[in-house]
């Protein structure tokens, strides 16, 4: 195996995905995919584009994504992901979005991981995450000696 040399203009990598639960394959609702990815994926499964489409791609909210599978750990995962060994089983046929990610040197849920183990003292502990989105507004809270803009949660509506 060749040695690989780290260049003082090349970012030094802060997580290992090998040590990780998958978050990023699992705490979102949707992988979105284009045509160019489910173009790689009938490549990579050696099968027709329609049939791609067919097989492994599902339309949510008017956006082509990923199908997603029922998983051990948290509730849902993408279809694509080794529950046993957390890995991508289509690393070479992955959509580009799963290629970009995180896009910078650090990823935030590995961080969380590691605190977490730490915190607990476990490194076998999995914090759960849940990723949900609430509508925010702006609001600028006065006091008699400062201003401060923050963000303030709009209620959730009842479904």
């Amino acid at each position: 195996m060749a040695k690989q040399v780290i260049r003082d203009d090349q970012p030094r990598v802060y997580f290992d995905c090998n040590k990780c639960p998958a978050y990023c394959c699992s705490v979102y609702d949707r992988v979105q995919v284009t045509k160019r990815d489910i173009t790689r994926l009938a490549k990579h499964f050696g099968i027709s584009f329609e049939t791609a489409r067919r097989r492994y791609t599902k339309d949510y909210k008017g956006e082509r994504v990923l199908k997603r599978v029922e998983d051990k750990i948290f509730e849902e995962t993408c279809m694509f992901l080794d529950q046993e060994t957390r890995g991508c089983t289509i690393y070479h046929g992955r959509p580009g979005v799963c290629r970009e990610y995180p896009a910078r040197t650090r990823c935030a849920y590995y961080d969380l991981l590691r605190f977490e183990r730490i915190q607990q003292g476990d490194e076998t502990a999995i914090p759960l995450v849940q990723i949900t989105y609430h509508e925010v507004k702006k609001a600028e809270v006065k006091t008699d000696q400062w201003r401060e803009k923050v963000w303030e949660w709009e209620p959730e509506k009842k479904r």
